[in-house]
This record gives C-alpha cells, structure tokens and sequence, in this order.
C-alpha cells in the first residue's frame, strides 16, 4: 500500500531552523563497440520520392512552439549493407570478420509527430574522446540516419565536465559536444543534453572511464574531504560532497558556483541550437547524474540482484559532519551530532537483522527521525540549489529542463527502505520521500525523470523477494500525476526483448492515461552495437512506432537477406 505521506519540513519545525542561511536559497542569487559499428560498419544510402504530388499541411509541436510547415509525404528507402571487413575512420576493423549481411529497410511516412510519446536514445559514454573529438565520425553518422528513418525523435548527448573543462577551470572545450549536436540537426534528430558533474566508470583500467576534471581530483588531493565518506572512512570520488556545496573550495569557487558556470559558457556556446535541436537540458545533480547519495558504487547499482546491498551514510565528510552537529546542536541534542547511525551493519546484510534498519528498528525512533530528515534535506537543498541556478540560466530560452531521481527498488517491500534510506529518499512504509522532491522540481519548471520502466516484480522477486521496481515506479508515478509534472523514462538496462518494451508501454501508460496536458517521453539507454542487430532492430522500430500510437509515424518493414556467414552476437 502507498502511502502518499506528504511530510516536509515547516518553516516552524526547530530542524529546518538548523541549516546554515546561506541554504536558504537567495532569489538574486554513462563506446568503441558502438551503434551499428558492429558486427560491421554499414554504409546507408537513402533515396526519397514523393508519392503525390499534393503536399499536405501539418503542424510540429516543439519546445520552441507549434510552427506550420508544408511538406509531402515520402517514400524512404534505405538500404544498407553490414560488410565487417571495412575498417572504420577510427584507424582500425569494427569488428572480425563476419560476413556481409544485406537488408532493406522501406518506410513509407507522414513526418507528423503531433501525438504520441517521442523515444530518444542515448548516445555511447564516449562518443567524444579525451581529445574533445567525436570517435568514429561515419559510424555515428550512419547511426543517426537509422534512428532518424526508424522514427525515432532525437538522441541523448551526456557532457562531460571531467572532459570540456578538464584542465583548468574556466577553460572549456566543447568542439566534439558542437560536431554532435550539428550532425543531429543535419540528420533531423533532436538533442537532449546532459550535463554530466560525475565520474563515470570505475577506473583507469575501465574502457568508459571519465573522471572528475584534473583539477578538481587535484583539489581532493589536497583536501580528502571534498569527497564523501562513509562510517569505514571509504571514500567516494564520483560526486563533490554537498557538505561543500557553497563552500569557496575549487580555486575561489563553490561546486554550485562552478556547475553554474559550467552550464552557463554551455548557454552561450551552443545559443544557436537551443529550442530547436537542443530540445531539452538534463542537469546532473549526483552519481549518475541522478539526485542521491553514493551510498553504494553506481556501477553495483547495475546487479543488485547479486549484492542487494543496503548502502552506507554518507555524511562522514568534514563538511557534512559540521552541518549534522550544528543541527544538532540547534535542538539540544548534542549526541545526535556526531556521526551517522549506528547498527546498521554490513553493506550486505539482512536488514532485519541489523538495529536500525530491522522493522522495529531505530529508523522509526526520534533519533532516528532526526538524522534521516536531516540527510534527506541535506539532499533536497542541493537539488534547489542546483534547480534554481539552471532556471536562472535557461530563463526566456525555450527548452525542457529534466532532472532524474534513481531507480531503488531492492528493499522496496521492506518497512525501512534500507537501501532508499542510505540514498537520501527517507521514504518508508509510512513515510512518502519522493513528493517533496517533485515538489521542488515542479516550482522549478522541470521534468522529472526516472528509471526501471522495462521492470517487472515477477522476474525481479525470483532473484530477491523483497524488491519491488512496479511498486516504486507507480509511487513515484501516481506522486508526478498528483504535481502535475512532466516525465521522461528510461530502462535500467538494454534490455531489447518485446516483454521489456511491453512494460514500458504498460508503465507509461499507467502515467499518462487520461491526462491531456502532462507528456511523456522515453530514453532509450543506449545506443551500441546489439540495436543494430536484425531481431532487436525490428522489435525497436515496432517499439518506437507503438510509443507514437502508430497514428503519425507508419512504417512498415521489408527485409530481404543475404547472408553469407552468421553474425556474431
């Protein structure tokens, strides 16, 4: 049962009284095995021909507006042919040697997209090297021409900031962010982009790895506790700790002054794109760009039906220690100040037989109250911050900003939420922590976006039985109906399979469903060489025109084949 709690703190409760003023917000204040790059490297060549003369008028519905266009209705014939012995403009073969497979994609279209969810994909982790230049120009520009003849609406680009401002601070290099973005207008695809404050990857030995800017990682040499810190004194490098959000800590800066700096030279640079290729902007606000602690390593988020691990506190950090003794302080409770809970156990443990998450556990007592609105406001106030600086910056420029929370389910049927907890969603059985969160991006004007939408509790409950991705999804969906909020979904993985696409129209509709003003939009993550394969592509295409409820995009797919050897998987 959900229970849509509606518990934020009062400007009369003695913990919102505990916050430094300066958070009280001032109003003047995730590749080189890529796309269709294998198992070989296609070359595409389209031809158009109308199919009347008569042009029909129709109307595109952007973010920039309705503007009316004649057009007439084509014929798209591509044909394309996968020969694996032609090597790349990257210098080397996409893949062995597999064969040649020939096939012929024929769509016959009205260019209409009135009605309808639009699917976006996201583009590999990196598309641009280290050099700021976008790897395998040809490969990316014959992907974009499939996705554009599929229907599909535009691509996901993340930017970076461990690569255009990766040398010295205020020194960006957006060149290869540039060449993208062009070559998805020149290809009719719009942009959604990322900026990416996050590390990707888990180190130099990881083929996508991306870390924080030299500089900053110089910084955290310097002073250990711009990273934060769990209660082992482990510490986490994928995001700046928020303890320091406003803190002059990188050469004269604070992190939210350098984000807002980062996505301000991003405004002017890219200002000619804006509202009419670059349709949407996604501001990073954590590890994996999403809203939340790094409770546990974003790259063990992808199997936590391994580990189902229940995260670590992290407010171990100098600066974090600091605000939670000051709020301490401030409601004469010394003790509470001092560090996170205890009892909470091995990252792996069985909730229940831990002592704070067990479901008679401390979490529910008024100690336990205390610290878990604390971190969870520590949370909510970097959000705003970082909210309020990108609608500042955006104001007057007409595109979406989206904001993403994650996708915590393995402890979902628990009365703690243990693993929600750790994250900063103090969301439990009785307690609902993800409406404040859409609150403060509704007053914001952003879009919320969230993942697990190809989930299903029946697979995931074999593996662990109290996990539950159906029933946090449609909590955080019924909460976004009841704002009124925009929203964008994604999958948790590339899963390409006609169940998994089901499910997320089924999830969608599940939002959508009798509400006319409120869009719904899907990223499709991500883009690499499997979708290209004949058997996923024609189930994403079938996906892709479902999504556009079949009315404005129709296609219809005629493959004839030759196959001189089998395609590797």
């Amino acid at each position: 049962m959900i229970l849509l709690n509606r518990l934020i703190l009062s400007p009369n409760c003695p913990l919102s009284q505990c916050f430094p003023i300066h958070h009280r917000l001032n109003p003047n204040h995730n590749s080189s095995s890529m796309a269709i790059a294998s198992p070989s490297t296609p070359t595409i060549s389209a031809s158009f021909r109308c199919t009347r003369a008569q042009s029909t008028r129709f109307f595109l519905r952007s973010s920039a507006g309705i503007r009316s266009h004649r057009t007439r209705r084509c014929r798209l014939t591509i044909s394309s042919r996968l020969n694996s012995s032609k090597p790349s403009d990257a210098g080397g073969p996409v893949s062995p040697d597999n064969g040649d497979l020939q096939y012929e994609l024929q769509h016959e279209f009205s260019p209409q997209r009135s009605k309808g969810s639009p699917v976006f994909v996201t583009l590999p982790v990196d598309v641009v090297n280290y050099s700021g230049k976008v790897r395998r120009w040809k490969t990316m520009l014959q992907s974009f021409r499939a996705l554009a003849a599929a229907g599909v609406e535009g691509v996901v680009m993340e930017v970076w900031w461990g690569l255009v401002e990766r040398e010295e601070p205020g020194v960006y290099n957006w060149q290869g962010y540039i060449d993208i973005v062009a070559l998805a207008r020149r290809c009719g695809l719009k942009v959604q982009a990322v900026m990416a404050f996050h590390q990707c990857g888990t180190g130099p030995g990881d083929p996508y790895w991306i870390p924080l800017p030299q500089w900053v990682i110089e910084e955290t040499k310097r002073d250990p506790d711009l990273a934060f810190s769990d209660r082992l004194g482990r510490r986490n490098t994928e995001y700046l700790s928020l303890g320091c959000d406003i803190l002059p800590v990188l050469h004269g800066r604070s992190p939210i002054q350098t984000y807002a700096d980062f996505m301000r030279n991003f405004r002017d640079t890219f200002r000619s794109f804006l509202g009419l290729t670059i349709t949407v902007i996604q501001v990073g606000m954590g590890p994996a760009g999403e809203l939340r602690y790094p409770s546990c390593p974003s790259h063990k988020l992808t199997r936590t039906w391994q580990s189902h691990e229940l995260g670590e506190f992290q407010c171990y950090d100098k600066y974090m220690l600091a605000s939670l003794n000051a709020c301490a302080r401030e409601i004469g409770m010394h003790e509470w100040g001092n560090g996170g809970p205890i009892g909470t156990e091995n990252l792996t443990h069985n909730p229940e037989h831990t002592e704070f998450f067990k479901s008679n556990g401390s979490w529910n007592t008024p100690y336990g109250k205390f610290f878990l609105e604390w971190y969870s406001r520590m949370l909510l106030l970097h959000g705003e911050s970082i909210c309020k600086e990108a609608e500042s910056i955006f104001r007057g420029i007409e595109v979406n900003k989206l904001a993403k929370v994650a996708g915590i389910h393995w402890h979902y049927d628990t009365q703690s939420h243990p693993s929600e907890l750790t994250a900063g969603y103090y969301n439990t059985w009785i307690r609902d922590g993800y409406l404040p969160i859409i609150r403060m991006f509704c007053r914001y004007g952003f879009t919320l976006c969230s993942t697990c939408f190809e989930m299903q509790d029946a697979d995931e409950k074999q593996k662990n039985p109290v996990s539950s991705p159906e029933g946090f999804l449609r909590q955080l969906l019924l909460n976004a109906r009841i704002c009124g909020i925009p929203l964008t979904g994604e999958n948790s993985g590339a899963s390409l399979d006609d169940k998994s696409f089901r499910q997320v129209l089924r999830m969608s509709k599940f939002y959508s469903d009798g509400l006319e003003n409120l869009p719904f939009s899907f990223n499709f993550v991500r883009m690499e060489k499997n979708l290209f394969q004949y058997d996923n592509w024609v189930r994403f295409t079938r996906f892709v025109r479902q999504m556009s409820n079949g009315n404005n995009f129709r296609a219809k797919l005629d493959f004839s084949m030759k196959v001189a050897a089998a395609c590797a998987c």
